[in-house]
């Protein structure tokens, strides 16, 4: 095997020529290949070393002792401008590499760029035109028809419609005005208003959006650490390989130059650059695919988990319904007068002003409906899963459950009737006591989310069983889950007992997702396999989750295991080209081919083809940008 040394130029020249790409560019080979011996592993750097310094020493003792060869018979060929090749083309692989993964970025610098570069503020008096970094809160802001919001915050004065389309992937704008909540980065509409920064600068729900997926995208998933662990076998082998390569070669040929030549080969082509890239690179991509769609992955590890799912339990309140009940019925025991009606509502209505129950501010709504405004409590009390009490004008008021009035030895009986009629519709009962007499009990109804029941009617068909989890009560739930299509109802399910509901369906050998929105869900969801918050849910929910809905729409739910099972069959391929390129190139580079056909793999084409290697597995994973859910059946 001859070199491809230059004749015109002296070898001594040659080692002059390319000793700084040797110890300059491949600086940083040097550097981690050490760091990896002081914690006595190996890494992808440790094969970059060892090939192009066997092939540049041994070029050197060449260039400085010929005569040795010679008196062997051997040809003194040097092997520089092979060292040199092989570091220039990695780092041109990594180049590319670095480039191809800025482009996952894609999903993050889109959000950043959602935001408002100024705000228009009110201190002291003066309209204040400021940079976004300089709000702060507490401050009053204007927006005009057009303008993007600034910051998070509360309207204080003034109506509009905001596109919030960007943030929650709500087509419709939604209309705002004195005490709702304003996004920063949505686009005020039609009107101009006045809001109170709520939450600025890293607080604001745009920043903690990019937070989450930054975070989620340098996290790394199970299959990942198997990647690592084959790394850490996989590098010492080939360097056993190596060297019984250059052993039998010497041996068989007494050829030093084709030895080292087969040598420096499987040194450079089994560098698993590729393989460690597999996976890193289609998390990336994944999890950004994922914010395009309105959808946050905390962790690489819940990405990939998703498409193992088995079963999907839903809640009820707020998550296959609206979240937006209503008061459909008022019913009160026999001998209550009208007047009476009108103050047991104020009563009722007073407790549930300290709620944040969904039915809760159902009750308070339909109170101002009847012009009968909420009064002070005192000792106020939320019963997980059973109601609320409070002390409202010296008289002690229980609103909840029926099982809650039946522990209580509060008598029920006399609106049975009316109980089962309106249960047989579908509503939630609630029961309203003073003093320890009932007094009445109201019917609340709230209607599926449009897409409820096609989302149910997906998932099944993706081989998923879908469990209905709730704390109402069984014909209620019955009659929500039929027109939902679910089969399988949870119903009277305590807030602290749903955990243990979700524990007891993982002990059946299950992986299971919870989806739920409210603080009672909290618990459910951090038992889950993988815990799915609403976006439009509390924040305590959307804390304990893996993943969150940012719009509140049920499509996400098949999104994300869609974009889950798209994501892995991503990295398997990857880690396939991966493997079974190391796997083949290893014998051709240790010069299995040169007995039959002649042919020897130059360690500068090894180089070139381990660098294109990590380039298409770069490539791949980035197909994955092309992802688009499917439409629901």
């Amino acid at each position: 095997m001859t070199g491809l040394s230059i004749p015109v130029i002296p070898m001594w020249l040659q080692a002059l020529l390319t000793a700084p790409v040797q110890f300059g560019c491949g600086k940083s080979f040097y550097i981690n290949s050490w760091k990896a011996l002081k914690r006595h592993t190996s890494t992808m750097d440790t094969l970059i070393v060892l090939g192009t310094s066997a092939a540049y020493f041994y070029s050197l003792f060449v260039t400085l002792f010929p005569e040795v060869l010679v008196a062997q018979g051997l040809t003194p060929n040097v092997y520089y401008e092979t060292s040199a090749v092989v570091i220039t083309l990695i780092l041109l692989g990594r180049l590319f590499e670095n480039r191809a993964r800025g482009q996952t970025s894609e999903a993050i610098r889109k959000l950043m760029g959602l935001q408002a570069k100024t705000a228009r503020i009110v201190r002291n008096g003066q309209e204040l035109e400021v940079p976004i970094a300089e709000v702060q809160m507490g401050d009053f802001v204007l927006v005009r028809p057009g303008e993007k919001i600034p910051v998070d915050g509360e309207v204080i004065e003034g109506i509009s419609t905001v596109d919030e389309a960007m943030v929650t992937g709500e087509s419709v704008a939604v209309k705002k005005q004195a005490g709702d909540e304003v996004i920063g980065a949505t686009i005020n509409k039609t009107g101009s208003f006045k809001f109170r920064a709520t939450r600025v600068g890293k607080d604001t729900f745009l920043a903690q959006i990019v937070k989450l997926v930054q975070q989620a995208q340098a996290s790394k998933a199970p299959i990942q650490k198997l990647a690592d662990q084959v790394t850490g076998w996989f590098v010492p082998a080939v360097i056993a390989v190596a060297i019984a390569t250059f052993i039998i070669w010497y041996n068989v040929m007494g050829n030093v130059a084709l030895a080292l030549t087969t040598t420096v080969g499987v040194l450079i082509i089994a560098c698993p650059c590729a393989l460690g890239l597999a996976t890193p690179t289609s998390i990336l991509v994944g999890t950004g695919k994922g914010a395009e769609n309105g959808i946050l992955i905390k962790g690489a590890d819940s990405l990939e988990l998703a498409h193992k799912l088995q079963v999907i339990v839903l809640d009820k309140t707020g998550t296959l319904t609206q979240g937006k009940p209503t008061v459909t019925d008022f019913v009160t025991v026999h001998g209550v007068a009208h007047h009476n009606e009108l103050k047991l509502l104020q009563l009722v209505a007073s407790v549930e002003h300290n709620s944040e129950h969904p039915l809760a501010e159902a009750i308070v709504q339909y109170a101002r409906s009847q012009q009968v405004e909420c009064v002070g409590t005192q000792r106020f009390e939320a019963i997980a899963g059973s109601g609320v009490q409070a002390d409202v004008s010296g008289q002690f008021v229980q609103v909840g459950t029926w099982r809650w009035m039946n522990e209580l030895g509060i008598a029920a009986e006399a609106l049975g009737t009316p109980k089962d009629q309106l249960e047989n519709l579908g509503k939630t009962v609630i029961w309203m006591a003073v003093d320890g007499n009932l007094q009445g009990m109201m019917g609340i109804s709230d209607a599926l989310k449009p897409a409820a029941a096609a989302t149910v009617q997906t998932l099944q068909k993706l081989g998923l069983d879908v469990v209905m989890l709730t704390g109402d009560n069984r014909p209620t739930a019955e009659v929500i889950a039929r027109e939902a299509g679910i089969t399988r109802v949870l119903a009277e399910v305590r807030p602290d007992q749903k955990a243990v509901t979700i524990s007891q369906l993982q002990a059946e050998g299950k992986i299971v997702a919870m989806v739920g929105d409210g603080i009672n869900d909290a618990p459910a969801l951090a038992q889950a396999d993988v815990g799915i918050a609403i976006g439009t849910g509390t924040d305590v929910a959307i804390a304990a989750s893996d993943i969150t809905l940012i719009s509140g729409d049920l499509q996400g739910i098949v999104t994300a295991i869609q974009l889950s099972r798209a994501t892995m069959q991503n990295i398997r391929q990857n880690l396939f080209f991966a493997f079974v390129y190391n796997v083949a190139g290893i014998p051709i580079a240790a010069g299995i081919l040169f007995p039959f056909l002649g042919w020897l793999l130059s360690p500068m084409i090894a180089g070139a083809a381990m660098a294109f290697s990590s380039v298409s597995v770069v490539t791949n994973a980035l197909r994955l940008r092309n992802f688009r859910p499917r439409p629901l059946y």
